[in-house]
């Protein structure tokens, strides 16, 4: 007969709740940010090959067609890496996406999740767009809006953004294993 170690010694199941814990709105900000740095590269990139490939030689020339590159390019991307759990600034922040039962995202469920997060910036583009703002004004409404956005996080039962929720989503704590 095996003899079993005492309950104190076996480890504790870790409860589903804490391993699905959203990350502090600070933290999920601060990855934002960093994304948004990263994105510059990817822009650049992106930029470079429509340039070269449209033979473009004025930034202003194709300038709806490099948007709707870019856009493309974006969804690509963020697809890509979510569907993969994570983008590099999401693994700097610790920071993992899944769906709401805590498992890997699927392609399309990624691809919803890049379509609703446009809610971040449509809104005040949309806002803007009929008035021909100066950049600054159009600037301070742009991340007046983010500001309301983020916090209206807080008002979602598991701290989630909007866009999260309504693609089934959501943004969890997520340590690296230790090798």
């Amino acid at each position: 007969m095996p003899v079993l170690p005492p309950p104190e010694a076996l480890p504790s199941p870790v409860p589903a709740s804490t391993k699905l814990q959203a990350p502090s709105l600070v933290r999920r900000m601060a990855c934002w940010m960093y994304e948004g740095i990263l994105m510059f590269g990817v822009v650049f990139i992106a930029g470079y090959l429509f340039g070269t490939l449209s033979q473009t030689r004025n930034a202003l020339d194709n300038r709806h067609a490099l948007q709707a590159f870019l856009f493309v390019v974006f969804g690509i991307y963020f697809t890509w890496f979510w569907a993969k759990g994570q983008t590099l600034a999401m693994k700097t922040w610790n920071i993992r996406v899944v769906d709401r039962g805590g498992r890997p995202l699927t392609q399309a469920r990624a691809l919803l999740r890049y379509v609703l997060s446009w809610l971040w910036f449509l809104p005040p583009l949309a806002a803007v767009a009929p008035f021909s703002l100066p950049g600054g004004e159009a600037t301070v409404i742009m991340l007046g809006w983010v500001a309301v956005w983020a916090l209206l996080s807080r008002f979602h039962p598991q701290q989630q953004f909007w866009h999260d929720a309504l693609a089934g989503t959501r943004l969890v704590h997520h340590e690296p294993v230790k090798k």
